[in-house]
């Protein structure tokens, strides 16, 4: 038995995203729950996934079995020290706050040491935490490149999560330089800028205003880089890869691990170096096909079948004590 704890907070979470998908590869393995980690959590994510909210009283506690925290730990909850003790503990950690990362080792009475999993070698280096590397996980036949294009200007644009941290107010600049040369922009999640920008070719839309695969197949490049917050992995950018889009992205997050400069993607450290690729794809439509083609080739390797059930396995492994007593045997 697998237990999957989310916060649940939002449905256009990466984390929320990365425990659903989770969820469907390991129920096709072994019987798999979900839970609701957090009172915070929103209720029509957790309804339409049939996720149970952890209370303290019977009936809303996990019995045993493997433990999995995603993006989320126990701490500050009465019901773990009441629930059945896991035989294993594991810690899927996409977050760079070094204090849920000290709030882990701090296990209730009786539960087993834990495990870690990153999401990126970049995370794990800025970390310095041993952990098994599991890119998150992402569905390729939802994400698809688009079949025709759309008539009209270039369209470049983001998504994400529609705070500001998320957006680097030094790309307010380069969205006017470009719209004003001819480009679309067109930004999801960024209803949080409006006010720093107004331009007739620029389009901010709520998070969620289009659905993620529908959406990124509307634009021809994918930009992106965050303001304060650190993408340990960049589950946005993966699936504009996956849907055949050229990328241009910061080089400070996970997603560099994957990204080669010039072969499937373009990175970038400042944003007169932005600029500058962003125009060159604008001029050059077989460079964007080019790096558009080895971007889904890159996802379609990283999630292939092998790959999948290769980590798929960690997950399910019997506890070490058990390994243990059956090499002993």
């Amino acid at each position: 038995m697998i237990h999957l704890f989310n916060a649940f907070h939002s449905a256009h979470g990466g984390s929320e995203q990365e425990t659903l998908q989770l969820y469907r590869l390991l129920s096709q393995q072994t019987t798999t729950r979900l839970w609701a980690a957090s009172s915070r959590g929103c209720p029509t994510l957790i309804g339409e996934n049939n996720a149970r909210r952890t209370r303290p009283i019977p009936g809303y506690l996990p019995r045993g079995g493997t433990y999995i925290f995603v993006g989320t730990h126990w701490r500050g909850k009465l019901w773990p020290r009441l629930a059945a003790p896991p035989e294993r503990l594991i810690y899927v950690y996409n977050t760079m706050l070094p204090n849920v990362l000290e709030n882990t080792a701090k296990v209730p009475p009786g539960w087993p040491k834990p495990e870690y999993v990153m999401i990126s070698d970049f995370q794990r280096r800025l970390l310095g935490v041993p952990a098994a590397i599991h890119p998150s996980p992402i569905n390729l036949l939802r994400f698809t490149p688009a079949q025709t294009r759309a008539a009209g200007p270039l369209r470049m644009g983001r998504m994400s999560r529609d705070t500001s941290d998320k957006h680097n107010p030094l790309d307010i600049a380069l969205y006017r330089d470009l719209a004003d040369e001819g480009v679309e922009w067109h930004l999801q999640g960024a209803e949080c800028i409006a006010s720093n920008i107004s331009h007739p070719s620029v389009h901010l839309t709520a998070a969620g205003t289009l659905g993620a695969a529908e959406f990124l197949r509307s634009l021809d490049i994918f930009y992106y880089q965050t303001d304060t917050a650190v993408e340990t992995f960049g589950r946005v950018v993966f699936e504009a890869m996956a849907c055949g889009l050229p990328v241009v992205c910061h080089r400070h997050g996970g997603y560099s691990d994957w990204i080669k400069h010039g072969h499937n993607g373009l990175l970038f450290d400042n944003n007169d170096e932005a600029k500058a690729l962003l125009k060159r794809l604008a001029n050059d439509s077989n460079e964007r096909l080019r790096l558009g083609l080895a971007a889904r080739e890159t996802v379609e390797k990283m999630y292939s079948e092998s790959a999948i059930n290769e980590r798929l396995e960690f997950y399910l492994a019997p506890p070490r004590h058990t390994l243990m007593s059956q090499t002993g045997s």
